[in-house]
């Protein structure tokens, strides 16, 4: 595969020459990195932060900017390079236009690629402290059992949406913890609920690739179970996944929390209901409406843990 993107330009080129190669290097780095996914660890890695009650305005601002910009950019940006490249045979294929199999990003090109996201990655969880060092070590496990052979689990939703649900929330989470304070019990339990309720939201994306899933025999939760039972699934899992923490939270003496995030539960039943009767048509403001009620309340969570 012939690498159009390559830096390594004759000494003769004009420096505007090199300077276009390498910009266009650059995007198309960030083009396979997805920055539409970095949202949710980061968010995560904020909320750990702030559950560990020992964020303040001093310095550790920039040390939060700093695990958010490893949870999103770099660590989530190095998973979905990994799961392009695990997929370039079946790209080629389906979708030939993607970068990797049009031959506008060469496997060269994500060699250097990945070897630079997970050395910085690791760099920056080393530096902030050996706990995020361990949960990245984890997440990057869970990346690599996701996309690639033996393990490939995104071949069946159980398994896919596990270990994306819990490295983009539970781990994300904990690591923010970690980067302030010792994890304490509650945090952990708040944070693998979130998992739980994240596990249904991974579902949301499969509605819309049904029959290509049921082509190469990826057994996402609605071709086991069809439209219906799987959106009913989505919204049981993630409405379950919050009373838990309601319950928790007040059980803990946070009531204003428990209350919010109750609150917050109540107003995804409109969009619930759409999306139970056509999930395939209303996915993009399920996203918008319940999923973004749901994120809001994992912030509520995590300042009541930090009262």
């Amino acid at each position: 595969m012939s690498d159009r993107t390559s830096l390594t330009s004759s000494p003769s080129l004009p420096l505007p020459k090199r300077l276009r190669l390498r910009l266009v290097w650059l995007t198309r780095s960030i083009q396979l990195m997805k920055p539409v996914t970095w949202f949710a660890p980061t968010w995560a890695f904020m909320c750990g932060a702030i559950a560990s009650g020992a964020l303040g305005w001093n310095e550790s601002i920039g040390r939060l900017l700093l695990g958010m910009f490893m949870a999103g950019p770099v660590l989530c940006g190095l998973s979905q390079v990994v799961n392009d490249y695990a997929d370039r045979d079946v790209d080629a294929i389906n979708e030939p236009h993607r970068l990797i199999p049009s031959g506008q990003v060469s496997l060269r090109h994500v060699y250097i690629l990945t070897a630079v996201l997970t050395w910085l990655g690791a760099s920056i969880a080393l530096f902030l402290g050996r706990g995020v060092a361990f949960f990245v070590a984890l997440g990057l496990i869970f990346a690599l059992a996701y996309s690639l052979r033996p393990i490939r689990g995104k071949r069946n939703g159980w398994i896919g949406n596990a270990l994306v649900a819990i490295s983009y929330e539970g781990l994300a989470w904990m690591a923010g913890h970690s980067a302030f304070a010792p994890l304490t019990g509650e945090s952990v339990t708040i944070a693998l609920l979130y998992s739980l309720g994240a596990h249904g939201i991974m579902t949301v994306n499969d509605f819309k690739s049904i029959r290509g899933d049921t082509l190469m025999g990826i057994r996402s939760i609605p071709v086991q179970y069809g439209k219906v039972i799987a959106a009913r699934m989505v919204v049981i899992t993630m409405g379950v996944a919050q009373i838990a923490v309601i319950g928790l939270l007040y059980y803990w003496g946070h009531p204003v929390a428990a209350t919010v995030v109750a609150i917050l539960l109540a107003a995804q039943s409109i969009p619930n209901a759409r999306f139970i009767r056509d999930p395939e048509n209303n996915e993009v403001f399920f996203n918008a409406t319940a999923i973004m009620l749901y994120v809001w309340g994992m912030l509520a969570a995590a300042i009541g843990l930090a009262a």
